[in-house]
């Protein structure tokens, strides 16, 4: 058994991942959706992890409610698993809200936090965020090299017309 834990960090606002195999795997056997565990199964000593989802090998989500491990398939309004653009009811298949073999990827949530940060105790590397210039400063750079003038390096853009070929143009047939 394997899986791949998604752990999310809302202080920060990041996410990790981390692929779990045999024995730590197997104690998230018959775990379901809300349920907290012990985030050393992970590799977070002192954290207590949520479970908020996941998805099986196929990619159906797990949902809430859903009893057990089975596939069925739900008439549903929206939620996990189905974004209407309108208001409409529509059969979808979900995946049950217990985790067995069949999972691939679990979704959790920091609930319970260390003295250490996930970092240092992942031993991931931190990268820094790029510096961008504000908008400001680059307006003023502009007024900088001319007033109202565009940049010399600057191609002017083409204008479409929006008359409409006919058929023969189209073909590329003159009719001359």
């Amino acid at each position: 058994m394997e899986f791949k834990v998604v752990i999310s960090d809302q202080e920060s606002g990041r996410s990790y991942q981390r692929e779990i195999k045999d024995e730590k795997a197997a104690r998230l056997r018959n775990l379901k959706i809300g349920d907290e565990f012990d985030g050393s199964i992970v590799g977070l000593t002192g954290y207590t992890l949520k479970i908020t989802g996941g998805s099986d090998k196929s990619g159906f989500p797990m949902k809430k409610g859903v009893h057990g491990t089975q596939k069925p398939r739900i008439l549903m309004r929206s939620g996990v698993g189905y974004k209407p653009r309108r208001d409409v009811r529509k059969r979808k298949r979900v995946r049950g809200e217990r985790i067995d073999e069949d999972i691939v990827q679990i979704n959790t949530k920091v609930v319970k936090r260390a003295k250490k940060s996930i970092v240092e105790l992942l031993g991931l590397k931190v990268e820094e965020k790029k510096t961008e210039t504000p908008v400001k400063e680059k307006k003023e750079e502009i007024k900088e090299k001319g007033a109202g003038e565009k940049p010399s390096d600057e191609k002017p853009k083409a204008k479409r017309s929006k008359a409409k070929k006919s058929k023969e143009e189209k073909d590329g047939y003159s009719s001359a």
